[in-house]
């Protein structure tokens, strides 16, 4: 498990590799990933967007940005958690994934919640360090 902690608010990511969707032939390697959101501090936030950094192991970098995560942009009040699972695939048999989520308060502040950067690993690629 990943995890990183910023303005209280703590991530937390584990990743699978889904052979059932993945084909070593077809160069097509999937992965889901599980999200968990928990806010430790005195105020409720609200997620508003996302952003994803993909690098395949050959270095080709894929960004995405987009409201919310899942169809959904989530209210998280102090001591809760909010858990979502998503997936992407890579045409190489490992990467990282590393982001962000735009957060409001129940102020108005805007502020980013960094998520950790994570490995994809399958077992289709040598062990590597990602």
């Amino acid at each position: 498990m990943y995890r990183q902690t910023t303005n209280d608010i703590t991530i937390e990511v584990r990743s699978v590799f889904l052979e059932d969707q993945s084909s070593a032939a077809e160069n097509r390697f999937v992965w889901a990933y599980q999200v968990t959101i928990r806010n430790g501090g005195e105020k409720t936030v609200q997620l508003l967007n996302r952003y994803w950094r993909i690098t395949d192991a050959q270095g080709h970098v894929q960004e995405v940005r987009g409201a919310g995560v899942v169809g959904e942009q989530p209210v998280i009040h102090p001591g809760d958690s909010y858990e979502y699972t998503s997936g992407t695939p890579l045409t190489t048999p490992s990467g990282i994934m590393v982001g962000a989520y735009e957060m409001m308060d129940e102020d108005g502040d805007h502020f980013e919640a960094a998520v950790p950067a994570f490995s994809l690993d399958s077992p289709h690629d040598r062990a590597a360090v990602n």
